[in-house]
């Protein structure tokens, strides 16, 4: 009989903590959003699965708005390793290098932007300190969906880095920072 008591109140704290989170969805990789189209400064935007995706432009990086909801549902940690994506289904991870030093990140993209016509990615704090990009505020990058093993997806949901990467080499750099300078 005790136990049928001690269960009553504990099962009564689960919808209260749910409640106390503001609606704000726990780290996870489950469910994959996609979402529907959407208009933001009259670009319409629709998000899709990408597979293959690799772009070269701008990325920038946003830190203000560290606590509130991403577009996925959760908390945006500004510290963390995570970036914004206008298009890509929610969460995706992505390889990131930047142009100027060969220096790859993956980063995990839990929300939705930048909305400025030359970026193709929003960083988090976190993300462009460890891309090397922090000061700059806007750095060229080359962007390419990637499927990390799960110890480095399971790091990133922590807020953590994935492993290491090894830096673009020059070649490659300049290759794409003529695919950059041709837009």
């Amino acid at each position: 009989m005790p136990s049928r008591f001690l269960l009553v109140p504990l099962s009564l704290t689960l919808p209260l903590t749910l409640a106390a989170c503001g609606g704000v969805r726990a780290v996870s990789d489950w469910p994959v959003k996609i979402g529907q189209p959407y208009r933001v400064r009259g670009v319409t935007y629709v998000p899709a699965a990408a597979p293959g995706y690799e772009a070269v432009g701008y990325a920038s990086w946003y830190g203000g708005e560290s606590g509130n909801r991403t577009a996925n549902g959760e908390r945006y940690r500004a510290r963390w390793v995570s970036g914004a994506h206008t298009t890509l289904p929610l969460p995706s991870y992505v390889e990131v290098t930047a142009l100027d030093s060969g220096r790859t990140i993956v980063v995990r993209v839990n929300d939705r932007g930048p909305f400025a016509r030359d970026r193709v990615l929003d960083l988090s704090r976190g993300a462009a300190r460890l891309l090397g990009v922090e000061r700059a505020g806007r750095a060229a990058v080359h962007v390419r969906l990637v499927d990390p093993p799960e110890r480095d997806r399971a790091r990133l949901r922590r807020g953590k880095p994935a492993a290491a990467r090894r830096d673009a080499s020059p070649a490659q750099l300049a290759a794409w920072r003529s695919v950059l300078a041709a837009q």
